[in-house]
């Protein structure tokens, strides 16, 4: 009897292993299924061998990785599929998944990201990352959700400088009378007005063109852009003047994020996290390696101390006006960061 009982429970016991394994199987194929097909679109105005492009190519990769190849992130770079204002458009309308531009243009839908374009605000890379990163960041990110977007960081274009096919520009007066583009944001305009020169809105898009045909004698752009962009055919002199630092909010449309499962949202938002550390890495890495490819064809030349002095002085007025317009709190949060970052140092 005693040998019956122990085959019923060994029997018992491999049921209930058997059943546990069968309802852990099906837990798992359950959690499995919360990841669907997907074949999703991602459309900026950057080349795809920019940084930016790279890191483009990184979060498609990453999804892919961590969705078990499920969900898919098809690349539209160079403006393909339209301007920055386009693409924004339509990935608010749903008809888009992914975008990035720079925060001058997302502040056409919230003037307080304007706070990230004040002129001189960061002394470096690193201040602009944790301020970026920080609590007036994810903020303005969080409220991005009011205007049919999912905010999932700020990338990095970096510091930008002037390129024109005129002068070296050595002083501000060197700026008088230029026709410059700008990004389409009030603050770009006051900014390149105060400093003499003639600023013309425009998107990406058009500026090779414009400098080509002379339309314009030059425009402002960071190293890694100026360079991927074969700017230098058609403009011989390059300023580092690193006037205003440009981050590039990384937006969902909430269309589609609506739409998602809890699971699926964790593989887009860590792919993202993954994504812009990489987009950053290799942010820093092409800006070295950038003025020194192009010092090969174009004049290249710094701008003093001393002199960036005199221009901050002089950009001081857009810097007030702006701060009135974007909100004096918010200008206040991020000055008491960096003076919090300064004082850390």
């Amino acid at each position: 009897m005693g040998t019956t009982m122990g085959k019923h429970i060994s029997y018992t016991l491999k049921a209930g292993i058997a059943t546990l394994g069968l309802a852990l199987l099906a837990g798992g194929a359950a959690q499995a299924q919360d990841i669907k097909e997907r074949n999703l679109r991602f459309a900026f105005s950057l080349a795809k061998d920019h940084p930016l492009g790279q890191g483009a190519q990184k979060f498609a990769d990453a999804v892919a990785a961590r969705s078990g190849g499920k969900m898919k992130v098809s690349l539209f770079p160079n403006a393909v599929l339209g301007s920055d204002q386009q693409n924004l458009s339509a990935v608010r309308g749903g008809t888009l998944d992914f975008t990035s531009m720079a925060t001058g243009i997302v502040a056409s839908l919230d003037k307080q990201f304007m706070v990230f374009d004040l002129p001189f605000l960061f002394n470096d890379a690193k201040e602009a990352y944790a301020v970026t990163d920080g609590a007036v960041a994810t903020r303005l990110l969080d409220g991005l959700q009011a205007h049919g977007l999912v905010g999932l960081g700020i990338w990095d274009l970096g510091f930008r400088n002037m390129t024109n096919s005129k002068r070296p520009i050595v002083r501000a007066e060197d700026m008088q009378g230029l026709k410059m583009r700008v990004i389409s944001s009030p603050i770009f305009i006051d900014l390149f007005t105060t400093l003499g020169a003639n600023p013309l809105p425009m998107t990406f898009g058009e500026v090779y063109g414009a400098l080509e045909s002379r339309a314009i004698d030059g425009q402002d752009n960071p190293v890694a852009v100026i360079e991927s962009a074969k700017f230098a055919e058609v403009q011989k002199y390059l300023s580092i003047t690193r006037h205003v630092y440009t981050g590039m909010p990384f937006m969902m449309s909430k269309k589609t994020w609506d739409g998602m499962s809890a699971d699926e949202r964790k593989v887009i938002r860590d792919a993202a996290a993954e994504a812009k550390t990489e987009e950053r890495r290799l942010t820093q890495q092409k800006e070295a390696q950038a003025i020194d490819g192009l010092r090969k064809s174009m004049q290249v030349n710094e701008v003093s101390e001393a002199e960036m002095l005199r221009w901050r002085q002089k950009v001081q007025p857009v810097v007030d006006k702006f701060s009135r317009e974007i909100g004096e709190g918010v200008v206040k949060d991020v000055n008491a960061e960096l003076t919090r970052m300064r004082g850390a140092k």
